[in-house]
């Protein structure tokens, strides 16, 4: 790998702000600055719910030509992230895949991946391993 490398990005999204932020404080503790990273949590009025534009935020700001992959808690969190990549558009929404995995460890294991500069389907693969 060349220093021009970009390592896939990890988005956590969350009902609430305070578990998408801890995640995300904890994902970079354990990469360091090495992946790209953002959260959002909570919805508009900062309520437990989710924000498909603060998703659409999120993935713009871990944004990386490897691509994202974006982990959530429950359905409502998958049902505006998926919202939130077609408003992305193409080509870009191509390079934006939701993990079916567990927030925490799915979202540790997949910025250990990236980090190590993995493509966005080895670090997919690596976080859904962990599904049930």
């Amino acid at each position: 790998m060349t220093a021009t490398t970009v390592n896939v990005g990890i988005v956590i999204v969350s009902h609430s702000p305070l578990v998408a932020r801890g995640i995300a404080d904890m994902v970079r503790q354990m990469v360091g600055d090495s992946v790209p990273l953002a959260w959002s949590g909570g919805n508009v009025h900062g309520e437990l719910g989710t924000d498909a534009a603060g998703i659409l935020r999120a993935i713009e700001d871990a944004w990386s030509e490897a691509g994202v992959a974006v982990f959530v808690d429950l359905g409502g969190a998958e049902t505006n992230s998926e919202m939130a990549i077609e408003m992305l558009g193409m080509p870009r929404a191509a390079k934006v895949t939701i993990c079916n995995a567990p927030l925490v460890e799915g979202a540790v294991m997949a910025a250990a991946e990236a980090s190590g500069g993995a493509s966005l389907s080895k670090v997919v693969a690596t976080a859904e391993e962990l599904s049930p």
